[in-house]
């Protein structure tokens, strides 16, 4: 039985892994898991199903949202503090127990929920406004993020901290880069370039394979590995025929693999893209620089902050011929991969994991989480 003599904490969330998918919403796993270490009592309410589809949506959501209110009705006053990732829906319930028993309650916005969700419909971006406004604190991923919660939403800026999720540095660590191919299988006399995420049209999929098939028209031995979760079938199988339509080769659908195997490919990897039509953050970007591996980003959202100043390198987003100028660029200058691989890791160990948690723990000691 909890009691407040220790710090209890009910994490909501809409991500997180299960037993269909080990790498859904692992960030939130990953910064839980920290916390426990910290001797912190951590129960999670979440969503664990990454399908969708309106049938898969509406029951897995239903599912969440009775599990959130036995967790209400049996061990409501019991918690210290409530900490929702993704503003809503998952705010709102959050709201429930303070307004039920006056529980402390910290949001952290990761990107869509801000410049995405709100502009569905009147109805949800008033609840994202008031779920704000009624936070004890608010974690912003990315300094875009911030601006419009400030701008557009106007959310006290004392109350809004910029942090990202963390990168466990202990899994995504630079392994040498022979080494790294001849475990995968991986000839040591290409060139791959990486993408990992969900295989979807807002990740800059289209945009991809029309830059990889230009710059693979002047580095013949390039090749194009996609690591993720194909989360709509209907556009994969629209990518699958453009590939063979347009004769494109050497591109490896890899599917979605645990975290130790996605280090290894970052490692293996001579240049990370990620050509995102909107990023709240882009941890993942931050994972391969932490792996020791350049990396190619468009020029939006938290990407655009974490690859300036060459920490990576910047192309328009929507913009194939752009970026296939940067992947060309980056394969094949020597002294420019050497400069983002050193710059990278400053980026990494600014976003150590365990660095960023201690100033969550320092969140919930300011907001009075006792």
């Amino acid at each position: 039985m909890m009691t407040k003599d220790k710090k209890n904490i009910l994490v909501i969330t809409n991500m997180y892994p299960g037993k269909i998918s080990s790498t859904f919403g692992i960030f939130v796993k990953n910064q839980v898991e920290s916390l426990r270490q910290r001797s912190m009592n951590i129960d999670v309410a979440a969503v664990k199903d990454p399908r969708m589809g309106k049938k898969n949506v509406l029951r897995k959501y239903l599912k969440w949202m009775l599990r959130i209110l036995s967790v209400l009705l049996m061990k409501g006053k019991t918690y210290n503090l409530v900490h929702v990732h993704y503003v809503f829906p998952s705010g709102l319930f959050g709201l429930w127990f303070k307004k039920l028993f006056g529980t402390k309650l910290v949001v952290t916005a990761h990107g869509g929920d801000i410049d995405k969700m709100p502009k569905k419909s009147p109805f949800i971006y008033k609840q994202t406004k008031s779920i704000l406004l009624q936070a004890d604190h608010v974690i912003a991923v990315g300094e875009a993020l911030r601006e419009e919660m400030i701008q557009e939403f106007g959310v006290n800026p004392s109350k809004i901290s910029l942090m990202s999720m963390g990168v466990n540095r202990e899994i995504f660590a630079p392994v040498p880069q022979t080494e790294a191919k001849e475990r995968l299988g991986l000839s040591d006399d290409k060139q791959q370039l990486l993408f990992v995420g969900n295989i979807i049209e807002a990740k800059g999929m289209l945009e991809l394979l029309s830059a990889y098939k230009q710059a693979k028209q002047k580095i013949e031995t390039l090749e194009l590995h996609l690591v993720g979760s194909p989360k709509q079938e209907v556009f994969l199988n629209q990518m699958k025929e453009i590939i063979e339509r347009e004769n494109i080769k050497d591109v490896y659908f890899q599917g979605g693999k645990p975290q130790e195997e996605v280090a290894l490919w970052m490692s293996a990897a001579d240049a990370f893209v990620l050509p995102s039509h909107i990023e709240g953050f882009g941890l993942v970007a931050v994972e391969a620089m932490s792996c020791h591996t350049p990396v190619i980003g468009t020029d939006v959202g938290g990407l655009s902050y974490l690859l300036q100043n060459d920490h990576g390198v910047l192309v328009h987003p929507k913009d194939a011929g752009a970026l296939a100028e940067g992947i060309e660029k980056v394969i094949q200058d020597k002294n420019l991969q050497q400069l983002l691989i050193n710059n990278g890791e400053k980026r990494a160990r600014e976003n150590d994991q365990e660095v960023l948690v201690d100033r969550l723990q320092e969140i919930y000691q300011k907001i009075g989480a006792n």
